[in-house]
């Protein structure tokens, strides 16, 4: 639920982001590593899964098997390491998720895309419609 409180500090940086756990186990981690060597592309469904990556991710992109908390904060200026494409909701404004997909596509982009999506009446938030991202 914390990724859907408005982030009110003035500074990005002073935003103190909420914890969430993962789990990556060993045949996950051996057929996200296979992909990237085999020049394969890296989806992420949600944004839970894109912070699992990010945090896990070494800078070649590979990931190893491991459990843990991650409180890691994507927003504009972030350099994606292991994810290739992300399929997410549409998200409040203001939200640290809005910060994440504009750090994944550009502002300008997500903008667009919520334009075209209140123009086509596309359902917002957690339980409506989505969008790919790469």
């Amino acid at each position: 639920l914390g990724t859907f409180r408005p982030v009110k500090e003035d500074e990005i940086t002073d935003h103190v982001m909420h914890s969430e756990f993962y789990v990556m186990d060993e045949e996950t981690a051996q057929i996200i590593n296979d992909t990237r060597d085999a020049g394969g592309d890296i989806w992420a469904v949600g944004t839970t899964a894109t912070r699992t990556l990010e945090t896990i991710a070494d800078e070649t992109g590979h990931v190893r098997a491991q459990s843990g908390w991650t409180a890691i904060f994507i927003y504009p200026g972030y350099r994606f390491k292991a994810v290739d494409h992300l399929i997410t909701n549409f998200h409040l404004p203001e939200s640290t998720l809005m910060m994440l997909i504009s750090a994944f596509a550009s502002r300008e982009m997500v903008m667009n895309a919520y334009q075209e999506a209140i123009r086509e009446e596309y359902r917002f938030f957690s339980f409506g419609d989505s969008m790919m991202l790469y």
